[in-house]
């Protein structure tokens, strides 16, 4: 479903409202994501996109009833060739309430993701994992929990009371993933293939909170006028890969 231009307008105009209501976020940061519907080969053409990084694969984890994702939690591992990455993500979090301890600037940050037309708080805390620890832990010989930072580990106990983590976690994946860029560096695009061949994309940009609404209307214009659709679900993508992800195990 393609977006209109009234569509695009009421969202940035919520988000601005989000923005107005949103206090003391000065030098943090929003990143505007859009989700984007169509074949990625398409888009890619489109749109004119170049890979700004060399591929690399995803897995998530959660248990069958997607506990942690219903408590607004992801655990997320990244493999490139250079080094693998274990990160913790918690949404709906109140950035400018969090007490620096809980996210080491050197460790985390907390920044604002926009989705249609919703603005929310969302800690990242990542760990970086050798190669034979990040196979153990895709191949689920390693637990979640054996593979977590002591930050994250206090984050998830001091900030979201979700410690210990609940059993049957799992790997889900791999997810074979791509990040590409607009002319110019402007824009970034995710593009990411499920085992079952699924595919999902998004365009987003990384800018300074009080520029969200008027990047969010810039970026509708650019993928409008490349004939790009935009889902007509914004609610975030993460919920879909789970559920599909434990469709196709």
């Amino acid at each position: 479903m393609k977006t209109s231009a009234t569509t695009a307008v009421a969202l940035a105009v919520a988000v601005a409202c989000a923005v107005a209501a949103t206090a003391a976020t000065a030098g943090r940061r929003a990143e505007v994501q859009v989700a984007l519907c169509g074949e990625p080969a398409a888009i890619e053409r489109a749109l004119d996109l170049k890979p700004r990084a060399a591929p690399y694969e995803t897995w998530l984890f959660d248990d069958d009833a997607l506990a942690l994702h219903e408590r607004g939690l992801r655990l997320r591992l990244r493999v490139r060739a250079d080094g693998a990455e274990f990160t913790l993500k918690a949404a709906d979090q109140p950035c400018t309430a969090l007490a620096p301890a809980l996210v080491p600037r050197r460790l985390g940050k907390c920044e604002y993701d926009v989705h249609g037309d919703r603005m929310t708080g969302t800690v990242s805390i990542a760990t970086a994992l050798d190669a034979p620890t990040a196979q153990a832990l895709a191949a689920g010989r390693l637990p979640p929990a054996d593979a977590l930072s002591e930050a994250q580990v206090r984050f998830l106990r001091e900030a979201t009371s979700a410690w210990p983590l609940p059993p049957g976690l799992r790997a889900l994946g791999p997810i074979a993933s791509r990040v590409l860029t607009t002319p110019g560096g402007r824009y970034d695009v995710d593009t990411q293939r499920l085992p079952d061949g699924r595919h999902f994309v998004e365009i987003s940009a990384k800018v300074p909170v009080a520029e969200a609404p008027a990047t969010q209307r810039a970026l509708h214009a650019r993928v409008e006028r490349a004939g790009v659709a935009v889902c007509a679900d914004q609610a975030g993508q993460a919920g879909h890969k789970l559920r599909a992800l434990l469709l196709s195990r």
